[in-house]
């Protein structure tokens, strides 16, 4: 018998730079964990307290990198996923922000938030793919990605965006 998923949500922050280009806000997590280093949406498992998916994501936009909810108009709630090895089912959200005057990364949590142009990741030699090996799968598998820096964006992350970055950078949104 299989285990209940873990409840979580996450917000996939998007703004209109002074130059015009679009942006997502993403963090790259602290060493260590489960996620340890890896690229990220804001976002975390569901507290007692969350009366909703959506106040979920906003609660962790706001402890993890600072972002008030008032800065955050939700333009959709995008399809649920669910992660292939950690047991967690995952409700993300588009939202519009208004960044802060400064992040407030979570020291414990964040490492880095990353301002990444959407411009960039759909450039052709962003995208990348290798066979690997994660921790406790019984044979290698391939492993879809795009370079955000000297960092791969891979994984859940990554499903939840491929589908969405054309839509946004078609105007699907106004920004």
């Amino acid at each position: 018998m299989q285990s209940p998923r873990v409840e979580a949500a996450v917000l996939a922050p998007v703004y209109r730079d002074v130059r015009g280009d679009l942006r997502i806000v993403l963090v790259r997590r602290t060493a260590g964990g489960v996620h340890g280093g890896q690229i990220a949406l804001p976002g975390g498992r569901r507290d007692p307290g969350d009366a909703s998916a959506l106040d979920t994501a906003l609660r962790e936009a706001w402890e993890e990198i600072g972002l008030p909810a008032g800065n955050v108009e939700v333009l959709a709630a995008l399809p649920v996923v669910e992660t292939r090895s950690t047991g967690y089912r995952i409700t993300p959200f588009l939202g519009r922000i208004v960044p802060p005057a400064a992040w407030a990364p979570a020291e414990a949590e964040v490492a880095e938030v990353l301002e990444v142009r959407l411009a960039d990741l759909a450039r052709p030699e962003a995208r990348g793919e290798s066979l690997e090996q994660p921790p406790g799968w019984p044979e290698p598998m391939k492993i879809e990605f795009w370079t955000v820096g000297p960092h791969r964006l891979w994984g859940l992350t990554y499903r939840i965006l491929r589908p969405l970055l054309p839509r946004l950078l078609s105007g699907e949104w106004s920004f």
